[in-house]
This record gives C-alpha cells, structure tokens and sequence, in this order.
C-alpha cells in the first residue's frame, strides 16, 4: 500500500457477469478501461455493489485474478472479504494479496447478531492474520451490525486499520465517526450512499465509494476534485447531476431491492460497457424497463469514458 493515505473516488465496481457462475471476460476489461480512463483513486472488487455474498467461491477468485491482472497497480486495489466464515475471509484475503491487492475491506459476519465487544475481539484477531491494510465497512443494512464509534476509537490502536466506509445513509454518524479517528491521520473515511457524498466531503470526509461512478467516473471525480479546491457552487451544481442519477435511472424498478443494481448494470449494457447479468435471485430488467434505462443515459449524455476492444 502507498505511504499516503487513500483519497478521492473509489467506486465499488459491479461484477460482470454472463450466466450464473460466469464472468464477462470482455466487458471486465472494458468495464476497467472505464474506470481508470475516468480518473478513479481506486478500485474496490467484491463490495455489495459487486454482488460479493452471491457469487461462488470460485468466481470471486477468478474475478480477484483477473480485475487485477487488468488494473495491473495503475490505481489501488481493495478486495471485499466479508464472510460468514472466518477461514473463507482468511483465504480470499490471502488469494488477494498474491494477486496483488492493496488493500481488503472487511465487514461484520452476517446472519449470525453480534455484538461491540464481539466484534471488537473478532476484528483484532482476523486483522492480525491477515496479509494487506483493512478498511472496515459500515453496512448495517445488510449486517445487522454497526461500528459504534466507541468500538472504532478502540480500534485505532490496530495500525493495519487504516479506514472504514461508511454505507449507513447516516450523516450524523459519519460526523461522529470523523470526529473520533481525527487522531489518526493516516485514516481514510469514506462515504457510501451517493446521495450524501458532497455533505459528507464538507464534513471532513476523504472520499466516496459511489456505486454511480461505475457509470458516469467522471462526475464523481469531478465532483471530490471541486470540494478538494473549495469550489463550492461548482460542488452543488455536479451534485444536482448526481441526484438526477437518483430520480431516473436509479428510480427504474422500484420499489424493488435490488433496483439499484439492476439499473446500473442495465446502464452499463446500454453504454456498450457489459452485460447486465445479475446472480441469484435476482433478474436482469425485461425490456420495457430497458428502455427506459437507455432514454435517461441518452438524456443525461453519460460519457463512456474508454471502450476498448477485446
């Protein structure tokens, strides 16, 4: 890992797919090419967004091998290992060091409640094992589980910890959370939800880890790079844009869960980027749905920032 600490953009890259337990070897490498030719910080493999508790064993490990092998260390790596299974984490932060990842990003256990002191005792044994930095990952939607801000002020002593994404939706929180790991200024936080990425910038945040930025890089780029200068009417105009995200493409679907997903790898499919194939249970959109997806990229002009030929 770089001495520095990670800033900027780092979208939480999608896994594309073309069957049940296959990748989109093509649209893989253009999906990439995007990414880096729209001037991300960072690339972050097997997040929520990258669909990591549906896929195989096998296919994350395939993925790992090949996203890396592409990205070939032009922007830092992070590699999600969240597991029900301690040894599963261990061994795919393993797979991913060998590869050549920087950084993994580890979140509570689900299924199984667990509670601060648990989650205090489990964080600092697997952090010792493993081989790379950690990035702790705040998803209570889908863990049942939250870093209380306490339990990360007890956790700034583990220096292999070096930041934490926070995907609650809470601001007030991300505010606490900054507030307690000021002292350790080699700590990174992230903001998740999109939607709260300029506030979140203005309240000391280094970064987001913005699912629309498989997408459109670039405006999230664009948007982190405003607030770095201090160029705040600029910031409000970009995060307009990023709320027309919310109200068009992301709105196609709903009220279902997995809307968002399905209508950023939609997006991707109509951009020419990859397939929108999406693992179990879930379905790609029918056609009609489609369609509404291709109007609002025409309409919002996204910008397929590389499309390399393979």
């Amino acid at each position: 890992m770089a001495a520095e600490k990670l800033q900027g953009i780092i979208p939480p890259m999608v896994t594309p797919l073309t069957g049940r337990d296959s990748l989109d070897y093509d649209g893989l490498e253009r999906l990439v090419e995007h990414l880096i030719a729209g001037r991300v910080n960072g690339i972050f493999l097997l997040g929520t967004t990258g669909e990591l508790p549906s896929l195989s064993y096998r296919l994350r490990y395939e993925l790992i091998e090949r996203a890396t092998e592409l990205i070939d260390g032009r922007v830092p790596t992070l590699v999600g290992i969240t597991d029900t299974s301690y040894v599963e984490s261990l061994q795919i932060a393993e797979h991913a060091a060998d590869c050549g990842a920087d950084a993994v990003v580890l979140s509570a256990p689900y299924y199984q409640p667990i509670g601060q002191d648990e989650m205090i005792g489990y964080v600092r044994r697997i952090t010792a094992e493993l081989p790379l930095p950690v990035f702790l990952y705040n998803m209570p939607g889908c863990t049942k589980f939250s870093f209380n801000p306490p339990t990360v002020r007890q956790l700034l002593d583990v220096e292999k910890i070096i930041g934490l994404k926070d995907s609650s939706g809470d601001i007030d929180y991300f505010r606490a959370i900054r507030q307690v790991t000021f002292e350790r200024e080699d700590f990174s936080l992230f903001i998740g939800p999109e939607i709260h990425l300029a506030t979140a910038l203005a309240a000391g945040g280094d970064g987001g880890v913005s699912g629309g930025a498989n997408l459109w890089p670039t405006l999230f780029v664009d948007l982190y790079q405003a607030a770095v200068e201090g160029e705040t009417d600029r910031v409000a105009q970009i995060q307009q844009t990023v709320v027309r995200l919310r109200e068009t493409i992301y709105a196609v679907g709903r009220p279902d869960s997995a809307a968002f997903l399905r209508s950023v790898k939609c997006a991707l499919r109509v951009m020419g980027v990859c397939d929108d194939y999406l693992a179990e249970p879930f379905v790609r959109f029918d056609d009609e749905q489609r369609e509404k997806v291709r109007q609002f990229v025409a309409e919002l002009e996204i910008p397929v920032d590389a499309k390399k030929s393979v």
